[in-house]
């Protein structure tokens, strides 16, 4: 599973963040692992320097074999917890799309 982390000109990424986030990725989604191609992580500052409580905002884009890409959002005052809750969206929507194709 190929992990691509991109964000926009007022986040920066660190090598130290980027194996953060790969590390927490691949721990959460593995028993997806068969399904999923690729995994697009795109961060964005919605109110670029001013601060807020959901001020930045983490998509999370799994590309499925054979299938079109599941995507989940979530949004918080940190990267951390904007990750955590797309991540907690992402295993329950590819819980549903791997259900279904179980259940075929």
């Amino acid at each position: 599973m190929k992990i691509q982390i991109n964000s926009d000109k007022n986040i920066q990424i660190t090598e130290r963040f980027e194996k953060y986030f790969s590390e927490k990725i691949n721990l959460a989604l593995k028993r997806f692992e068969d399904n999923i191609t690729r995994i697009e992580i795109h961060l964005s500052d919605q109110n670029a320097r001013k601060t807020g409580p959901d001020d930045l905002q983490c998509k999370i884009e799994a590309r499925l074999k054979d299938l079109k890409p599941v995507i989940a959002t979530g949004k918080s005052n940190t990267k951390e917890k904007a990750l955590d809750e797309a991540l907690k969206k992402m295993k329950a929507s590819l819980d549903k799309v791997t259900g279904k194709l179980k259940a075929k």
